[in-house]
């Protein structure tokens, strides 16, 4: 079974996004920001990252930034899912390193074509 982490200040996020993710057989752990996800990562690297962008301590970028230094940290495939829909925002994180894009709100449909995308499933 895959591991997923889901990357959100929002426990609502979270909980949407595990019941979205469990449904598609993932292991899901979770993370309420860039810093308790890079701790996780730092003892287990997923296969898959729900990030989100906005969160206090450490945001979705600059943890992108963090894992992608990590041994191993390039394997994550890394989805963005986040309300910042202007190009500029989207660029840089692709140059970040992400593999693919989510704007909020999102569902079933969406995710599952996102994760096909970067193939994850």
């Amino acid at each position: 079974m895959k591991l997923c982490m889901v990357v959100d200040d929002s426990s609502v996020i979270r909980k949407v996004a595990r019941r979205i993710l469990e449904g598609m057989e993932f292991k899901i752990v979770e993370a309420e920001d860039g810093e308790d996800a890079l701790v996780a990562c730092r003892r287990e690297l997923p296969d898959a990252i729900l990030l989100d962008w906005n969160m206090p301590k450490m945001d979705g970028y600059e943890f992108l930034k963090a894992l992608r230094r990590l041994p191993g940290g390039d394997r994550p495939k890394v989805v963005f899912c986040t309300t910042e829909n202007d190009v500029a925002h989207i660029a840089r994180a692709l140059h970040a390193g992400a593999n693919e894009y989510i704007m909020k709100p999102f569902d079933k449909e969406i995710v599952e074509a996102k994760f096909q995308e970067v193939g994850l499933i």
